[in-house]
This record gives structure tokens, sequence and C-alpha cells, in this order.
């Protein structure tokens, strides 16, 4: 796989360079994991705008996956939008009402790291809590290909949009995202 100057290798085939919750995620994926690819880059350069710049990868073809956190009842409820880079989750809007919470907001640093065994900045939809919803964004199922975070800053995981819509807790949401 190629995107942009990113030469991606199966994902499985270098586990290496993925959080350990993502290779185990991928481990069982029937069929998904086929479908992913996955390229190391400079973790100093994991950040939107600088992987895009330094590799060639358009903004429309990279996905943000953003934790938001809400709560209701005395729960704190979690859920991860995946949106492309040229847009904004709709938090308060969209979102708030997806994860049925009064006030929904993103989920602090510390907390979005503890609770999802990733780093930040390379925060992935692949592998995270058994029931979180994967608010994935219709214009992002769309994408023909996608790259998106591993779990780590030093990697960048390579796949179909489509795919997305497939993990596990997913849902493909229409106007999940604004313009930025």
């Amino acid at each position: 796989m190629r995107m942009g100057d990113l030469d991606a290798v199966p994902a499985l085939s270098r586990a290496d360079l993925l959080a350990p919750a993502v290779a185990g995620a991928l481990a069982g994926l029937d069929g998904l994991a086929s479908q992913v690819g996955v390229a190391e880059i400079d973790p100093g350069l994991a950040d939107t705008a600088a992987f895009c710049e330094k590799y060639g990868v358009l903004p429309a073809e990279s996905a943000n996956c953003v934790l938001i956190s809400g709560r209701r009842g005395g729960e704190t409820r979690f859920a991860a939008c995946l949106v492309l880079a040229t847009t904004r989750a709709d938090v308060n809007g969209v979102v708030r009402r997806e994860l049925d919470v009064r006030k929904a907001s993103f989920a602090a640093r510390e907390v979005a790291v503890a609770e999802t065994g990733m780093e930040y900045g390379g925060i992935t939809p692949v592998g995270l809590p058994s029931g979180w919803p994967v608010l994935v964004d219709a214009a992002v199922a769309a994408t023909p290909q996608v790259v998106i975070g591993s779990g780590v800053r030093r990697s960048k995981l390579v796949l179909p949009g489509a795919a997305l819509g497939r993990l596990p807790g997913a849902r493909v949401i229409q106007g999940l995202a604004t313009p930025a």
C-alpha cells in the first residue's frame, strides 16, 4: 500500500509498530486485518499538519480520532469520533446526542492515555475498550484509503475508509463533522 510518500506493509507483519491493544484487535478481526497497512514515521511528526506536509498525504485522506467524554447519572461515557483532518467533530451537537449526555467535551490527555493504553497523538479506533461507540463520519467511510493513528506516535495505519465502519461498536454518521 502506498499513500503519499508512505509505503505501508501489512500491519500484523510489523506488530512492533502497533500499540499492543491495536495488534490484538487486528488479530481478532477476521478479514479486516488483511486490509490494514502500517508505515513507520518520525514520531515528532505524528500530529496531523506536520505529518501531512512531510509525508505528502492530503488532509482529506487523513482522519483524526478524537475521544469525547460526558457524564450522565454519575457515569462517565466515552466515544471515539473519526473525522477527516479537514473537519471538526460536532461535539456539542451530534456527539453529545449520540452519547446521551448533557455536556460533551474532549477527554483529558491523561484520561485518554489511561483509558486506551495508547500514546497521545496516536490514538486510534482500532483496539479501544469494549463497549465504546466508534462514531465514524460518513465522509471518512467514503474515503477510498485513509491514514489514521496506530496507537503509537511512530507509525500510521493505512486502510479503506469503509473498513472503519465495520469496526466493533462502529456507527457511520452523516454530519458527525463540520468543516474546519
